[in-house]
């Protein structure tokens, strides 16, 4: 087929839908419906390889995620990365460092920002750290001015957790001019698009699965941009928010199946924003219009601020992550169209129906995640509700000590308890997850060593027995305490009176009709995509 043709039967694929520019009063929101039917799992497998292969993919093996020896460290499953993407403001690489800022505690190991200049070039800053380390200086911000931009912060998936290369946005030139892309989530087909690509010629510079995207981008021989792009998505299995700069559009994409959040906004000044969470939107105060639905590309043209949207794929089932809203997103941000404080609100309270706690004296969170599950429980079971335990939040990593008398008594520099609050009382402390259950047993130590006459464990999120697939780093199914154990044994473990989990169905009643549209995968092990299995990688040369 030739190139024009490609094309064309790429473009065709498009159902494009106009927008009318920033200032207009017709402006006209797509929105996409998905059908509420099962998808069909399937393992696609290359080189006529049979499904019996799938015993080398147990999420334990395939998740490319180094979840860390720090036992000290917080015990939960960490978010990958934040997005943050600014058009049509003078000053947009400074929105996009503020944006980012409220996202840090979606990745906390590197940031970067890419803007683009009066000259129409991109230009690119990242580094390890902090966004206000990496920004510190203020001549690395100056340095980026221009009416567009992206950003993005990240911990590790696909990738070397401590490596500059790898900290996004990435930043490349092919033969049709520059581009930049930033990517939240994890592809499961990583590898053995990897290894297609490098049979076909490809040199890859980072370990990062982002890196592929771009590949796919200057391989297709689709025309135009929005084409290429959707012509790599459509090769791309997993979870997927995408940011795409050039010298005159940004495109926001989402996977078919919306695992990963994404919202647009827009400021007084007619600048389209877009972002992870809506609380980064609040920051800079642009006003929450719309998720960027699944399956969809949103095109914004600088020059015009003309706004038009794409179907990106055929539609696929909804299935957002749920871990967002029990514990990733910040409690004062929309996610998947549901206030992110009720939800957790919603959690404590069922909570407490189903498990509660006869002849506790009160009932605290643990600190900050926790606050409203808490809240909720108490409400709900009418006890009342205190902070007895405070998070410090400057204290660093502890593993460093040279004891383990030393690590412990720096875990309370951490969490400190209150004793006012704690001493000769029974004590319900909700947590929104378990996962190893080492920061739980330290929590246990803590308030009985304050005097706490009970302590009962509750946790406001259903036992994770699962490793995440979709940009998610949790541990090994092995170090799962809740895949090794039972409820008494993760009791017994962790040092508690008692300890109760929110039931999956409990969970699903929460959601009602829209329980099928969130993907539990590390409560109930249903995958709706499955990895690919990757043909071998060529030998190397000598």
């Amino acid at each position: 087929m030739t190139a024009a043709a490609t094309a064309a039967t790429s473009t065709s694929r498009l159902l494009l839908h106009h927008h009318a520019a920033a200032g207009s009063d017709r402006r006209h929101h797509h929105q996409l419906r998905y059908p509420a039917t099962q998808y069909p799992l399937s393992l696609r497998c290359g080189s006529g390889r049979r499904e019996a292969a799938a015993g080398a993919l147990l999420p334990d093996r395939v998740t490319p995620f180094s979840y860390g020896v720090d036992e000290d460290a917080d015990d939960h499953p960490r978010e990958e990365c934040g997005l943050v993407g600014v058009v049509g403001d003078p000053d947009a690489s400074s929105l996009c460092y503020l944006g980012l800022q409220k996202l840090q505690h979606r990745g906390e190991e590197g940031a970067g920002i890419v803007a683009v200049g009066g000259d129409g070039k991109l230009k690119s800053v990242t580094g390890l750290g902090l966004v206000a380390d990496v920004f510190g200086d203020p001549s690395r911000l100056a340095s980026l001015p221009g009416p567009a931009a992206i950003g993005h912060v990240r911990y590790s998936t696909a990738g070397a957790a401590a490596s500059l290369r790898n900290v996004q946005p990435f930043l490349a030139g092919y033969r049709f001019g520059q581009v930049a892309v930033a990517h939240n989530g994890n592809l499961v087909n990583y590898q053995a698009l990897r290894n297609k690509l490098e049979a076909g010629g490809s040199i890859f510079n980072t370990s990062s699965d982002t890196e592929v995207i771009l590949h796919l981008i200057a391989t297709s021989l689709s025309r135009p941009l929005l084409a290429r792009v959707c012509d790599a998505c459509e090769r791309l299995a997993g979870a997927y928010s995408l940011l795409f700069l050039t010298a005159d559009k940004m495109f926001a994409v989402r996977d078919p199946h919306g695992f990963r959040p994404l919202v647009m906004g827009r400021r007084r000044n007619g600048a389209v924003v877009f972002a992870s969470e809506t609380c980064a939107l609040d920051l800079i105060d642009a006003t929450y219009e719309r998720e960027v639905q699944p399956g969809e590309v949103v095109v914004v043209d600088r020059r015009d601020m003309s706004v038009a949207s794409a179907c990106l794929v055929p539609h696929r089932p909804r299935r957002a992550c749920v871990f967002e809203h029990i514990y990733f997103s910040l409690p004062n941000s929309v996610v998947f169209s549901h206030a992110v404080h009720e939800r957790r609100t919603a959690f404590g309270r069922a909570l407490a129906e189903e498990s509660p706690a006869p002849g506790a004296d009160v009932v605290i969170p643990v600190p900050d995640s926790g606050f409203y599950a808490a809240l909720g429980f108490a409400r709900a079971s009418g006890l009342e509700f205190q902070q007895g335990l405070i998070r410090w939040h400057y204290s660093g990593r502890s593993f460093i000590q040279p004891t383990q008398a030393i690590r412990d008594l720096a875990v309370k520099l951490k969490l400190a308890p209150v004793r006012g609050v704690i001493a000769g009382k029974s004590v319900v402390v909700v947590d929104d997850s378990l996962v190893r259950g080492t920061t739980s047993s330290k929590i246990v130590r803590l308030l009985r060593d304050a005097g706490a006459r009970e302590v009962h464990m509750r946790i406001a999120s259903p036992p994770v027995v699962g490793s995440c697939l979709y940009g998610i780093d949790t541990p090994s199914e092995g170090e799962l305490i809740s895949n090794r154990m039972d409820l008494e044994g993760v009791r017994r473990e962790i040092g508690s009176d008692s300890l109760a989990f929110l039931s999956l169905g409990k969970l699903h009643g929460i959601y009602g009709d829209e329980a099928g549209d969130y993907c539990d995968a590390c409560f109930s092990r249903k995958y709706p995509v499955l990895p690919t299995l990757a043909d071998p990688a060529a030998e190397p040369e000598d």
